[in-house]
């Protein structure tokens, strides 16, 4: 197979990718399942995915479709050719308006579709949890809904036209026929004509059309994705139903990729919402009266029928974000159930608003119905979403398993049937949690297991098993929106019937007679309880690390945090700044997700001594810019970041430091040597040889080194830095940066916080070790930040806070060091009086001790980047509070990524065009079209650095301009 597969990617347009680091990161999804697939293709073409074909026949193996890999029921998993469309066949093809129509490949993300058509007040419906990354391949593959479903529909009422390849490689379009081009087909003498020509055999008895009609879901349940979609043949009039024309294209939406593969997807596209919209937050005592209630809301025109009920809402309590979103809450409910109406007014809104709160009380549902309007919609909405996130998120081993969360039966069965549900929860004594999409009577339900372990992987089948007899009780659809995959396709016999299901035998093997497409799911699919991501019963691995990882029970369960939910793959367009990398390269394994998933992969598996010494990890780490974004916005918080410090440093360890990685990670100490000799060091480091040396791109300008430090700087004027009876006394941390090479904005700062009345005291101390941290020099970083931990330890309090300038420095002290400090209690106390010296001005601001009287009238207008470390660990709105509080500043926070810089990153030869692209994402269009007068500002100074090379503009940190606006 070596050779085969070797020879296959001769032929490729596009390429083939059989190394272990790749066969590692597409093991998985966002599932519980692993399986090592042979390869993985990012075909260009085609005439590549024709070849594919080709090769699977001959060689019989399997090509597994891929799109974004968030798959929760393991479709993307599988031992052929995983095939990922993401990367290249992501065109708009057609788009026409009149029609509301529109043509796409299937690599096209949802929120990037809508975003293109919303100029038209247009959208595509369905919309699932994950639209701002998932793309329309996959939600055809598994007939996605999402929340809009009782208003819109499903994916499967959207489709228009699919164009495809059929097994033999023969390309054949899916549309709308009539009974006579059904007929002109089933004559044709192809694979295409074959398959029409045996669905009217299989599907034109009686008794064959009774047996799905008496074993299959009710029809009224729209969310319904178990096994194949054959009853939608049964509407035809050619097999006893009442329409003239026939769509097969909807019976392969929802077929996870098993019947063909699909290259051309045509969508019906639907009017926007109406603008003006309400919510009522009904509150409940009980789930079983919210369940009862819902078939009277849904006989109003909602948008919208969520639920989240008391163990959702409890896990947003310690969530600082979400307290201001939780004052909608009246006592301490049961569940609440989101109701959205919409309308073309407000008074129209208000009155749909009253009338369904008028029928819920007369029917004795709910004790409170507080309407919610405006942005405070989406804070409800972010809680839920933060919740679930925080459910989510358990440390250990025990998590919440997707496997039962995808029933779906009638409103009218739904308060039974979650009762029934409720009482067989608690005979396997689990807490059952209730959320999602009640108006479609499907609730999300997800037991708490540890799949580590043989008893709960046995008691993660009986209770998927338990869950398809209720369902099948109610005549309801096990998979409702999730799909079958590998967690729910050995239950399709019992959800369709035995005969049924020899039916469905049939139906793929007139599509796929080699089963090459998609092995193992929905027919003869894998055993649900086989292949999961981790070995049953296995001897935990022993990893020793110099981190600290305690708090998530080690760097092995960090790393296992993550759930494969492929939020670090969103667009740009989608705003945040997770991952840059991936923004990128558009490439899988620079994903905050494949990181996860290698250091998994090899710490589990790795018999070195040196667990940690990788090549793959080398490589899938190597484009990590340690930005933090995805402690923050990841739902899982795999801080990656500190996983690559740590590995950094282990695999150095052992492999040896690099020449340019000493150079970078120990440039202050190599500072403190050479300052006297600034102007010699300045000629000197922007010559070709010095670049060349250090591996640094010939293209960056290096910063140059003040000939005055700001520790000289403030020796030289200690007199003037005295303040009478200061308002506050503050500490000031002079971090490595501000006093070597941006000297002047750390006597901006000073000069601030003097002319302010606050009193700046000086110490001897350390530098901030982020130089150690971002190259892996752990020990040294560990030094520093003790000696920090131990000097401002016994100073800083509430009245004496900690107050530095540069993000990344100051903020490790909230960070790093919590991990690296000797005296856990003692770092921790630091780290809550330490602060930007933004987050401190906007503190005071608040407090009444800056006013705007202290400033210029003046009118500028200012424009913020802000540091990435700023975005993840503190917030964005102190810098723009800060700025805001001059009278006539006309202020704006950018919505930017990462820059790219990075530290040292940005600097490397090897990494310059990577870092160019990501500033180019998002942050140098948005400076190059900023106005010549307008400031823009930039606390970081590896930001300012960027935006200088990137865009030729001068950026200035915040307190150089607050300095400045004084009076």
């Amino acid at each position: 197979m070596v050779k085969a597969l070797h020879a296959l990617a001769k032929q490729l347009e596009g390429s083939l990718k059989t190394d272990e680091l790749h066969k590692g990161i597409y093991a998985t999804d966002a599932s519980v399942y692993r399986k090592i697939p042979l390869g993985v293709v990012f075909p260009k073409s085609i005439t590549d995915l024709k070849i594919l074909i080709v090769f699977a026949n001959k060689h019989k193996i399997s090509l597994v479709p891929r799109t974004a890999g968030t798959s929760l029921a393991g479709q993307c998993v599988g031992d052929g050719l995983i095939v990922d469309v993401s990367k290249h066949f992501t065109e708009i093809i057609d788009y026409n308006k009149q029609q509301q129509q529109i043509t796409v490949q299937p690599g096209v993300i949802r929120d990037d579709l809508n975003r293109y058509v919303q100029a038209d007040d247009l959208f595509f419906g369905p919309n699932t949890s994950t639209a701002n990354r998932c793309m329309i391949g996959g939600m055809v593959g598994n007939n996605s809904s999402g929340t809009t479903s009782i208003r819109y529909g499903v994916t499967r009422d959207k489709i228009i036209r699919l164009k495809t390849l059929l097994s033999d490689g023969s390309q054949v379009v899916f549309e709308t026929i009539t009974v006579d081009e059904f007929l002109q087909k089933s004559t044709l003498k192809t694979l295409e004509g074959n398959v029409y020509k045996e669905i009217l055999t299989l599907f034109s008895e009686s008794d064959v059309q009774q047996e799905i009609i008496t074993q299959f879901p009710k029809p009224d349940i729209h969310r319904r994705n178990t096994g194949y979609a054959i009853d939608e043949l049964l509407k035809f009039e050619l097999f006893g139903g009442t329409e003239n024309t026939i769509n097969l294209a909807k019976v392969l939406c929802g077929s996870e990729g098993t019947l063909a593969f699909t290259t051309e997807i045509t969508l019906q596209l639907d009017k926007l919402p109406p603008v003006h919209n309400v919510m009522i937050a009904s509150h409940f005592y009980s789930i079983q009266q919210c369940m009862e209630s819902v078939v009277v809301a849904m006989k109003h025109r909602l948008y919208n029928c969520e639920l989240m009920d008391k163990i959702i809402l409890d896990c947003t309590k310690t969530i600082r974000s979400q307290q201001e979103n939780r004052d909608f809450l009246n006592g301490d409910p049961a569940a609440v159930l989101m109701l959205e109406v919409a309308g073309e007014s407000l008074e129209d809104v208000h009155n749909q608003a009253d009338l369904l709160i008028a029928d819920l009380e007369k029917h004795h549902f709910g004790y409170a119905h507080p309407k919610v309007t405006g942005i405070k919609i989406n804070g409800i909405h972010d809680l839920r979403k933060a919740g679930l996130g925080a459910l989510g998120n358990l440390v250990g081993d025990k998590k919440a398993v997707a496997c039962i969360e995808d029933t779906a039966v009638s409103l009218s069965d739904l308060p039974n049937f979650i009762a029934d549900f409720s009482v067989m929860m608690k005979d396997y004594k689990q807490e059952a949690v209730y959320y999602a999409h009640a108006g479609a009577g499907e609730i999300h339900l997800r037991p708490i297991l540890n799949l580590k372990a043989g008893d709960d992987v046995i008691l993660f089948r009986k209770i998927t098993t338990s869950v398809a007899k209720l369902v099948k009780k109610y005549k309801g659809s096990l998979s409702g929106e999730h799909g079958d995959g590998i967690v729910r396709a050995e239950f399709i016999p019992l959800m369709v019937g035995a005969k049924n299901y020899q039916l469905l035998k049939q139906f793929k093997e007139l599509f796929d007679p080699n089963y090459i497409f998609n092995k193992g799911k929905i027919i003869d699919p894998y055993k649900m309880d086989e292949n999961l991501r981790y070995k049953v019963d296995r001897k935990e691995p022993v990893v020793n690390t110099l981190l600290d990882f305690s708090e998530n029970e080690g760097v092995l369960k960090l790393a296992e945090q993550c759930n494969g939910s492929g939020d670090c793959r969103k667009s740009v367009a989608a705003g945040g700044t997770m991952c840059p990398s991936y923004r990128a390269t558009k490439n899988e394994k620079d994903t905050t997700r494949a990181r996860a998933n290698t250091l998994r992969e090899v710490l589990t598996n790795n018999t070195a001594k040196n667990k940690f010494n990788s090549t793959a990890l080398k490589e899938v780490f190597d484009l990590c810019v340690g930005c933090k974004a995805c402690a923050s916005e990841c739902p899982s918080s795999v801080d990656v970041s500190v996983l690559k410090s740590e590995f950094l440093y282990q695999y150095q360890e052992t492999n040896g430091y690099s020449f340019r990685n000493k150079m970078f990670a120990k440039v202050t100490d190599v500072n403190q040597k050479l300052a006297v000799f600034s102007g010699l060091i300045n000629m000197f480091s922007n010559t070709v040889l010095a670049k060349k040396m250090l591996g640094i791109s010939l293209e960056r300008s290096l910063p140059s080194l003040q000939q005055e430090t700001l520790e000289q700087w403030i020796e030289n004027n200690q007199q003037k830095l005295v303040v009478e009876h200061p308002v506050k006394k503050i500490y000031f941390f002079k971090d490595e940066f501000t006093n070597f090479y941006d000297v002047q904005i750390g006597m901006d700062a000073i000069e601030l916080l003097t002319s302010l009345q606050y009193q700046c005291v000086f110490v001897e101390h350390e530098q901030s070790g982020r130089s150690y941290l971002s190259k892996g020099f752990l020990k040294e970083a560990k030094n520093v930040a003790n000696k920090n931990i131990t000097t401002f330890g016994k100073l800083v309090c509430t009245e004496h806070p900690l107050v530095g300038v540069e993000p990344s420095a100051i903020l490790s002290f909230r960070d790093e060091y919590l991990r690296l400090a000797n005296n856990k209690e003692q770092a921790t106390q630091l780290a809550k009086h330490t602060y930007t010296i933004e987050e401190f001005i906007a503190n005071e601001i608040v407090l009444g001790n800056i006013k705007a009287s202290n400033f210029t009238l003046e009118e500028k207008e200012v424009k913020i980047h802000v540091h990435c470390h700023q975005k993840a660990l503190s917030t964005s709105k102190s810098t723009f509070d800060m700025l805001n509080v001059v009278s006539n500043y006309k202020v704006t926070v950018l919505n930017t990524g990462c820059c790219g810089m990075a530290g040292s990153f940005g600097y490397e030869q090897e990494h310059y065009k990577v870092s160019m692209q990501m500033g180019e994402d998002t942050l140098f269009p948005k400076v190059r079209n900023a106005s010549g007068n307008t400031l823009i500002v930039a606390s970081g100074t590896s930001c300012r650095h960027q935006i200088k090379d990137g865009t030729q503009r001068d950026s200035l940190h915040a307190v150089t301009v607050l300095r400045r606006a004084l009076n």
